[in-house]
C-alpha cells in the first residue's frame, strides 16, 4: 500500500518567494534520498471551486506511511523546512491506499 502526501502551496507575496524557490531546490534530493517518487510539481492549476485556488500542487508518493515520516523527521529537511514555513502558506494531506 502506498502513501501519498499532497500539498498545496499559497503564495501571497510572490516578490519574496526567494526562499521557497531555494526550498524546492534543496527538497527534492532528500524526498528521493527516502524513497519519495514525485509524481506532480505544477504551478499549471485550473482551479474549478472558487473558494480553493492554490498556486502550486505538489504531489509525493512513497511506498509507505514510514518512509514518509522518516523522511519529514530527518534532519536534512528539519534543516530546510523554515524557508517553506516563513515564505508560504501550506496545507498539507497525507493519504494511505492505492
Amino acid at each position: 500500500m502506498g502513501c501519498y502526501f499532497m500539498v498545496t502551496i499559497y503564495i501571497d507575496n510572490p516578490e519574496n518567494r526567494a526562499p521557497y524557490d531555494e526550498y524546492i531546490r534543496m527538497v527534492r534530493p532528500i524526498v528521493e534520498k527516502h524513497g519519495g517518487k514525485y509524481l506532480v510539481r505544477t504551478e499549471k492549476l485550473d482551479c474549478l471551486t472558487e473558494s480553493w485556488r492554490p498556486n502550486r500542487l505538489i504531489i509525493v508518493r512513497f511506498d509507505s506511511r514510514e518512509a514518509l515520516d522518516q523522511c519529514f523527521a530527518s534532519e536534512e529537511y528539519r534543516s530546510i523546512k523554515a524557508l517553506r514555513e516563513n515564505t508560504v502558506d501550506s496545507r498539507i494531506l497525507i493519504a494511505e491506499g492505492e
